[in-house]
């Protein structure tokens, strides 16, 4: 049994923690008033907030920005803003409307990652990665002191076995709180380094035929891709246990019943709406209600391709541009000169059986729950011997 995990050490808010918490940088990237509200709640608080960046603002002083999360971090960690906890797993618990969602903090090796199409990798990517989205996420890693990451992984257990195996432990409580910006409640425990052993055996045993990067994929890529870079610089002897070399990541039941798949619609945007809508009718099947495109086609995969092909084919000789968007609301009203295209919901049952086949998904073809419902940045981890 092959495995590819860490007991990581994981760095924690040494007090503060729902100012210390924020979303994804991934999350909200057409909504400025939100990243403008957690900046004002956060303030000059202590915050994972000042070392991340969020991606409405790329483009925009881009080399200022990461010099200055270099910089946060190095300060975070020197004016003892973080603290270390023993070594061991971390149980989380998130609250949601969906109900309670539980996962397992890990460390994963990424000499066991891929994202190329047909990879017989222990870990895969689910979804097409794009290689020119890379470049941010790896100049914010490389530098940088400290890793704050949002990946989540699936694992397959249906029996929730490995859940179950912790029940009755008593496990110290590291965090209990509310998140900002309705993004519910959280609650993580520590799981010892001697039951972390015994649960990382469970966890391997469940590579099904592998584990799923489910959430975060361009994120686990840019460390893998970080960790190439280092790996060239050092001998092979500090290859093996170079902190560079694995990442943090929640791994997640994909049977967890607290677990809402939700289509990622496309929001076309700055473009002639009837030109575009009739240029898209003509490449894919679909009704019109208002400024919003219904595609009709059930297969999520094959709805995604299609659509991102015609939209593609569209703004190659027109101005326009897409963003992705999490949420029904965008269907109701798409704004001035947009227009918005919705996606079906994905079977989840469709993820394992795709990646046995050696295949993945077209990019953003899911979401796990609705964007307040996402990973936030809470736990952190140093990734560098400076």
């Amino acid at each position: 049994m092959k495995n590819c995990f860490r007991i990581p050490r994981v760095l924690l808010p040494a007090q503060g923690f729902r100012k210390w918490a924020v979303i994804a940088c991934d999350q909200f990237t057409s909504d400025r008033g939100y990243w403008e509200r957690v900046a004002r709640e956060v303030g000059d608080a202590p915050s994972a907030f000042h070392m991340i960046l969020p991606e409405v603002y790329l483009g925009e002083n881009d080399e200022e920005r990461i010099e200055d999360i270099h910089n946060s971090m190095r300060f975070a960690l020197e004016e003892g803003w973080m603290r270390k906890s023993p070594r061991g797993l971390v149980l989380v618990e998130r609250t949601t409307k969906t109900g309670v969602r539980k996962g397992l903090l890990v460390c994963i090796d990424l000499e066991e990652y891929s994202y190329e199409e047909g990879s017989s990798a222990l870990i895969r990517a689910t979804e097409e990665v794009v290689p020119s989205r890379l470049p941010p996420r790896v100049a914010v890693r490389r530098g940088a002191l400290v890793e704050f990451p949002h990946a989540m992984l699936f694992y397959r257990d249906k029996k929730d076995k490995l859940m179950r195996s912790l029940e009755g432990e008593d496990l110290e409580k590291l965090y209990d709180f509310d998140l900002m910006e309705h993004g519910g409640h959280i609650t993580g425990y520590l799981i010892p380094e001697y039951l972390s052993i015994d649960v990382l055996r469970v966890l391997s045993g469940l590579a099904s035929p592998c584990f799923a990067v489910a959430d975060g994929n361009h994120s686990v890529a840019a460390a893998k891709a970080y960790w190439e870079e280092v790996k060239q610089k050092i001998p092979a002897s500090e290859q093996r246990n170079h902190p560079a070399r694995f990442t943090l990541v929640e791994m997640v039941n994909v049977f967890d019943e607290a677990i809402a798949f939700h289509p990622i619609h496309r929001l076309v945007k700055d473009v002639d709406k009837e030109a575009f809508c009739s240029f898209f009718a003509g490449k894919v099947p679909c009704a019109r209600r208002g400024d919003t495109l219904y595609p009709k086609l059930s297969s999520a995969p094959e709805c995604v391709s299609l659509t991102d092909e015609a939209i593609g084919a569209y703004l190659k000789h027109n101005e326009g541009s897409v963003d992705y968007v999490h949420g029904s609301d965008i269907l109701q009203d798409p704004g001035e000169d947009c227009v918005a295209i919705a996606m079906p919901e994905l079977d989840r049952d469709e993820i394992f059986t795709t990646l046995k086949k050696g295949k993945r998904f077209p990019r953003k073809t899911f979401s796990i729950g609705e964007a307040e419902e996402k990973r936030y940045y809470l736990e952190g981890r140093e990734i560098s011997y400076d």
